[in-house]
């Protein structure tokens, strides 16, 4: 067996296990389990008590976590949802957003925080749709007009985030136009992958074998998705995109193929588990680890940043509510624009590739970081005081029906 210990593995596997229960323990502590992961992760890392390290097997299993995670938020996204005048709305929104983000971008430029404009504009452009949809949820919107025009407008986000990312600044080099066909034909071939597995899909005989095997041992549904989520992943990079992009289709294709899941209704539990029972945790506290959190407090000035950032993420994710005040009620749309203004698993994905490809210093990248875990920890508990608020004074909100008429 090669010579590597697991010592740091154990503890950043320990952490994930003691985040959600002490927060189940302490219900008084109302922060999402992704917000104590990252900031334990920070104390008992390099930047803070020097106890834990990401070494190889942490930074091997922090990958696959990062895969997982960018499946599952492709998982949620219902491409049902994203036709005519929802559509037409969130595209609009998220055009809002890349102005708003540029413009912040450029301003941030000029005072020689950050190198590139358009890769904080794509930073600060994507929605926590997991975090999102459980606050929907809380306050009895997620079926409502207001709630699916939401999450419309966050899958929007989060695909264009997660396509623009790759397409422009991708660690595997290479020119953009060149991407850009690289692109067109890793789509195409995504496409024609999802076709071949529908129709094998509608065989009598093959359906027959996934449900006698799909609860077995072999758990041949979960096993088929981990190699479609692989080979999405590799043919990216054999494209010369970001494996995230090959993880983001990969969990969209699966979604839109399981729209019927009667005979199978713990394949997604079964997905979730892997992923946030093992994976995902392990990926926010090493993004915890190698957070420059001592950069950050050593220069007053770059603590200034967490603030300013989290004001641009705001407006970059919570103008474009401004477009529902006139269906929804200014209540409801304030509300909106904090739910989308919720980030930060992208933004933790967005800050790593920036640093990696040498065009976000590690300080820029810890204060991005931060302001996400402020969104996380402020945002959605004001949305859900909002809608809560709000509840009987918008009727109409429980007719999704007419929303794409």
């Amino acid at each position: 067996m090669p010579d590597v210990a697991f010592v740091n593995l154990f503890a950043v596997t320990a952490i994930a296990l003691c985040a959600p229960l002490a927060l189940a323990l302490v219900p008084k502590l109302r922060i999402p389990a992704v917000v104590l992961e990252i900031v334990v992760g920070i104390v008992v890392g390099p930047s803070g008590l020097g106890w834990v390290h990401p070494d190889l097997p942490v930074q091997i299993v922090s990958l696959l976590g990062l895969a997982f995670l960018l499946f599952l938020a492709g998982l949620e996204i219902d491409v049902h949802l994203l036709r005519g005048p929802v559509l037409r709305l969130a595209l609009l929104g998220y055009v809002i957003t890349l102005v708003v983000g540029l413009l912040a971008g450029l301003g941030f430029a000029a005072a020689g925080w950050v190198r590139s404009p358009l890769l904080l504009a794509i930073s600060l452009s994507a929605t926590s749709l997991g975090l999102v949809v459980p606050v929907l949820k809380d306050a009895h919107r997620a079926e409502g007009r207001l709630g699916q025009t939401v999450i419309a407008a966050c899958s929007i986000a989060d695909f264009t985030a997660v396509v623009l990312l790759s397409l422009l600044f991708s660690a595997t080099g290479g020119g953009t136009g060149g991407r850009i066909v690289l692109l067109g034909m890793f789509v195409v071939l995504v496409a024609v992958t999802a076709a071949v597995v529908s129709l094998a899909g509608r065989s009598m005989r093959l359906g027959a074998t996934l449900t006698r095997l799909q609860d077995t041992t072999a758990e041949i549904r979960v096993r088929a998705a981990v190699v479609l989520l692989v080979a999405f992943v590799a043919l990216a990079e054999a494209f010369g995109l970001e494996s995230i992009l090959g993880a983001f289709l990969a969990g969209a294709v699966v979604g839109l193929l399981d729209r019927d899941s009667t005979s199978h209704p713990r394949f997604r539990i079964k997905l979730d588990a892997i992923g946030y029972g093992f994976l995902i945790p392990v990926f926010f506290v090493t993004s915890g680890l190698r957070l420059d959190l001592g950069g950050l407090l050593a220069d007053p000035t770059a603590l200034l940043r967490v603030p300013l950032f989290l004001v641009a993420l705001l407006l970059a994710r919570g103008l474009p509510a401004v477009l529902y005040a006139q269906r929804f009620g200014r209540r409801s749309a304030l509300a909106a624009g904090l739910l989308q203004a919720t980030s930060l698993p992208f933004i933790v994905t967005a800050t790593q590739i920036g640093v990696l490809i040498g065009l976000m210093t590690p300080v820029t990248a810890a204060a991005l970081v931060c302001a996400g875990l402020l969104s996380v920890l402020l945002f959605p508990a004001g949305a859900l005081a909002l809608l809560r608020g709000g509840r009987t004074a918008e009727p109409t909100d429980r007719e999704p029906e007419q929303l794409t008429q």
